[in-house]
């Protein structure tokens, strides 16, 4: 079976360039997986690139679109030009079954706004949410949402929880994932009104293995296999690792250069080093599935270079010969129907 991918070729900050090359990688790394890449965008910008790689462009079809949203564009204005723009012709391929999945690093807000409206959610879910997965000290953890809800009341919080429960579940292969709800500490009486009365929701579902509150640090530490928060907080959480770990690496890099001692010990500890950076290669956890939608719509880091984009298509990929689609439906209806009500419904009095 060919797996066809939908490409928004205008998405990142190097657009075609960095988006080709990756397609190219992936290509490379599906070692002999059947793929079809369908490129959507400037017709010209895409044709100029993949002439340099002749094998993908063997495998490759391109759709030019006259209008292009780039990370200026405003949701309300991508809604409007539909189905019309590179990244919504990429969206409504999936939704027409005309590819298997989407994959763009374009503009986050449009890419949610459209993909929910092309692609309509699960049953049983207001809003999508956006996952990754973080190494941890004991191995990874799935935090969500990352940016795509600013704003969530508690039921919103709940649902998160439910898919990224399912999320670890398939994905980290781990039988009954541990789940944890991000807040200023790990105290019952801690947090705002939304948290708490998140919290007290979280407890009603008995199949759900739920441990309270978590903090920031925990994250790392690997706590909980899954760490639930709005969007305002995770994306906030996620850039401040990602700071960290740039730190670290440049403070450790003017250590080691700054003495001849210090350039001894880089020579002989360079092997750890090298493990150490290719764990910790935010690249290589590049690619965050739209959870909760009928679709597999993938968002790349808007920044990252074509081996991030290459992961990213990885995690497409993946999504698509694990089923994920049917078992997350099939993993969540069995949470919610156990409950007296569905989830979108619940309210709770703070």
């Amino acid at each position: 079976m060919t797996l066809t991918l939908a490409l928004d070729a205008m998405g990142g900050d190097a657009g075609p360039e960095m988006v080709v090359k990756g397609a190219d990688l992936a290509l490379r790394q599906a070692k002999g997986l059947p793929l079809c890449y369908l490129f959507f965008g400037d017709n010209l910008a895409i044709e100029t690139e993949l002439k340099k790689y002749p094998d993908l462009q063997k495998i490759s079809n391109i759709i030019h679109s006259e209008t292009i949203i780039t990370n200026q564009t405003k949701p309300a204005i991508a809604l409007r030009s539909g189905r019309k723009s590179n990244m919504g012709m990429a969206i409504d391929a999936v939704a027409k079954g005309q590819a298997n999945a989407v994959i763009s690093a374009g503009n986050t807000g449009a890419y949610m706004a459209l993909s929910k409206i092309l692609l309509k959610t699960i049953e049983g879910i207001d809003r999508p949410a956006i996952p990754a997965i973080l190494p941890t000290l004991k191995g990874k953890t799935v935090v969500l949402d990352l940016g795509a809800n600013i704003d969530c009341t508690s039921e919103n919080l709940v649902q998160f929880a439910l898919m990224g429960e399912a999320f670890a579940r398939q994905l980290l292969d781990i039988e009954r994932p541990s789940v944890g709800l991000l807040n200023i500490g790990s105290e019952e009486l801690k947090g705002n009104a939304i948290v708490q009365a998140a919290a007290q929701l979280l407890k009603e579902f008995p199949d759900l293995n739920f441990q309270g509150f978590v903090e920031g640090d925990d994250i790392t530490s690997g706590k909980t296999d899954v760490v639930v928060t709005d969007g305002f907080s995770g994306n906030i959480a996620l850039k401040s690792i990602e700071g960290a770990a740039k730190l670290v690496g440049h403070l450790l890099k003017e250590s080691l250069g700054g003495s001849l001692r210090g350039k001894l010990g880089y020579i002989i500890a360079k092997p750890a080093f090298k493990q150490l950076q290719t764990k910790s290669d935010p690249r290589l956890y590049n690619g965050a599935v739209f959870l909760g939608l009928k679709g597999i719509a993938v968002k790349s880091h808007g920044g990252t270079d074509f081996v991030g984009f290459a992961n990213a298509i990885g995690v497409a990929i993946s999504m698509i010969q694990h089923n994920f689609i049917k078992d997350i439906e099939e993993r969540l209806s069995i949470l919610i129907s156990r409950d007296k009500q569905p989830v979108s419904t619940l309210t709770v009095e703070v």
